[in-house]
């Protein structure tokens, strides 16, 4: 019999189990405000998910939400009648519970520049103004850390990493003034993502808070254009580079450069401006990711939207084509992104990479032409695709949009910045931990610091680079301590029938309802009971099991009961001894005693669902369910 290898548990592990937490960039507690929410808390809900992420309304709507992909609900094992394995559960809906308490508690609950102070119970709100807001956050600061001295900051972008840098800035003692080159702040949240996901007085309240604590934002000013790199070089203390990636990647196909071809980001911004567009009657957008469908739905509501027009919005079409390399399953896009754009009538072709627009005799747009992609990925999941030149097809249109990546454009870093080095043209070159590029003072943060990835990474990028700058005014080192707890939970239980809930779908509009208007939401919300139902779902990996081996009498009870069949009782000789785990026998029975006279208890975490039928089973008190929380602390050395 080949020895079993185990992992034994050390001072992180139970910490780790709490795996949202865990995965979330700006470790946000969401086990902590999910259990609020199962219990009925909602402001410590909400008080919960705001404390570290000054973007908690926006990623209540449009987070990517790790903390779903690593929850450990998602893992657990599925069985039928008779106990055979159907697969595995589904993830909490973390980010939207995170939007049911924030429309409750959060800056959007209330008038323009407000959000909620105190409610009792599930009393009235009572509305404290964005000041107050901000006066809250300054007191969490006070006696923390030592205030800097008001040294100014310059901020190139105003999008969620460079906001987010702002906010920290302002709460460590720095006055950040923001340069923003669109009209209004938020970067391509208020550009880019439409507003049937995200309303935009979501963003300005948000934002409100964020000036509030002292942030100076000018929007309509581009650096390299109204003031030079080398002015802010000259007179800030430092800068914080936070363009990210807004310019539409070109394909360099035949046809490609002319009218009737826009880029994907280009359109977003057009209409979320207000802009005039000129599209035809029918469409074809090029890509298979989040930004691709933001594209193809954006000009499906201009199209439905007939009534009323403006110059401003699109003239009517007839069809919306959406074709992308990659075939279904590895298309990049959110899943519930495809199905929705199923419903409203998008088209979707998979498997097709583009070769060639063509044009007619007046260089307008009259089709594209694709062939057959066979392969998108290599065996070492590298972008590496593979064509077959004989099939293709020609897909008619009279208008293209591309929507295959974006990338940053630095042209202003030519007056003062050329001590940037950059590894290719338009990426600086940066530590990854401290964010500071190779010219003193001057750090990235957003698309600039880690390329596309989340919102919520570029709010956690935004987080360090303030950490960083902090460091380089004041010569005082943030440290961060996670704080463990282990607390004995003597009266702990579950809801009733927990383990059999399936994920509550978030409620959506029908497909006509969401093509009345460009700005109708898709996501309606839960309901404060659809909420507590979906949060009672929760594993709460904070609570485990802990097992006292000096009690023990091996009466195999807590195996027996265990309804997912979690826990096993294996002697010690059947265990692979590695390193830690000789360590650890040492440590409980001696370096020379006989392994095969003990067992231990062997523990499925995948399948552990935090029952506490094994503690209540257990007849000698020698299992505890105890509560594991950990917090990250700074201080300033």
């Amino acid at each position: 019999m080949t020895p079993l290898r185990v992992a034994v548990p050390d001072e992180a592990y139970h910490r780790n189990l709490i795996s949202c937490q865990v995965a979330c960039p700006v470790h946000t507690d969401a086990r902590g405000y999910v259990r609020a929410i199962a219990e009925g808390r909602f402001e410590d809900a909400y008080l919960i998910a705001r404390g570290p992420n000054p973007f908690a309304s926006i990623c209540g709507r449009v987070c990517g939400a790790p903390c779903e992909t690593a929850c450990r609900r998602g893992a657990v094992p599925r069985v039928d009648d008779d106990g055979a394995f159907v697969g595995t559960d589904r993830p909490i809906a973390i980010r939207a519970l995170k939007r049911f308490v924030c429309e409750r508690y959060g800056p959007e609950a209330c008038g323009a520049g407000s959000v909620l102070k105190r409610v009792e119970n599930f009393g009235p709100p009572v509305a404290a103004n964005a000041e107050e807001m901000a006066a809250l956050l300054r007191a969490t600061m006070d006696g923390r850390v030592p205030r800097a001295n008001g040294e100014p900051v310059a901020i190139i972008g105003a999008g969620p990493a460079g906001l987010s840098a702002a906010h920290d800035l302002a709460l460590l003692g720095c006055r950040p003034v923001v340069f923003e080159t669109e009209p209004i702040p938020a970067g391509m949240l208020a550009v880019g993502v439409p507003a049937y996901r995200l309303p935009r007085q979501v963003i300005e309240r948000e934002v409100d808070v964020i000036r509030a604590l002292g942030v100076e934002i000018r929007c309509g000013v581009s650096v390299g254009r109204d003031v030079s790199f080398a002015t802010l070089r000259r007179e800030f203390a430092a800068v914080v580079i936070a363009v990210g990636a807004k310019s539409s990647r070109s394909l360099g196909l035949p046809g490609e450069h002319g009218p009737g071809v826009l880029g994907g980001v280009d359109l977003l911004r057009a209409v979320s401006l207000g802009e005039p567009v000129a599209v035809g009657r029918e469409v074809v957008v090029i890509g298979g990711g989040n930004v691709a469908y933001d594209v193809a739905r954006s000009v499906l509501r201009q199209i439905a939207y007939d009534t009323a027009r403006t110059a401003a919005r699109l003239p009517g079409t007839a069809k919306v084509r959406l074709v992308a390399l990659e075939g279904l399953e590895e298309m990049p896009a959110d899943t519930w992104e495809i199905l929705e754009g199923d419903e409203e009538g998008i088209e979707r072709l998979n498997g097709w990479g583009p070769l060639a627009i063509e044009r007619d005799k007046t260089g307008a747009v009259r089709a594209v032409r694709f062939r057959k992609c066979l392969r998108v990925y290599d065996e070492n999941r590298r972008f590496s695709p593979i064509y077959e030149d004989r099939e293709q097809i020609t897909v008619p249109c009279d208008s293209v949009m591309l929507a295959v990546g974006q990338s940053p454009q630095l042209a202003f870093l030519e007056d003062g910045g050329t001590d940037i080095e950059q590894f290719r043209p338009g990426w600086p070159k940066a530590d990854p931990v401290t964010l500071a590029t190779t010219a003193p003072g001057v750090f990235v943060a957003g698309d600039l610091a880690h390329g596309t990835r989340l919102l919520i990474d570029a709010v956690a990028s935004g987080k360090a680079a303030a950490r960083s700058v902090y460091q380089y005014l004041t010569g005082r080192t943030l440290t961060s301590h996670a704080v463990t707890a282990h607390l004995v939970q003597p009266r702990y239980q579950r809801e009733r029938g927990y383990e059999a809930i399936g994920r509550t779908a978030v409620p959506v509009a029908r497909p006509d309802e969401r093509l009345h208007r460009p700005d109708a939401l898709v996501e309606t919300g839960y309901t404060a009971e659809l909420a507590m139902r979906e949060a009672s779902r929760c594993l709460d990996c904070g609570v485990t099991p802990v097992f006292d081996g000096s009690r023990c009498v091996l009466c195999g009870g807590c195996a027996d009961v265990c309804p997912t069949l979690c826990l096993k009782l294996t002697p010690l000789s059947e265990i692979a001894q590695t390193e830690e785990m000789r360590a650890a026998v040492a440590a409980t029975l001696g370096a020379d005693e006989d392994l095969s006279q003990h067992s231990a208890i062997l523990k499925d975490e995948d399948r552990c669902i935090r029952c506490a039928a094994c503690a209540m089973r257990c007849p000698v008190d020698a299992i505890t369910m105890e509560r594991v929380a950990y917090t990250t602390t700074w201080s300033a050395q």
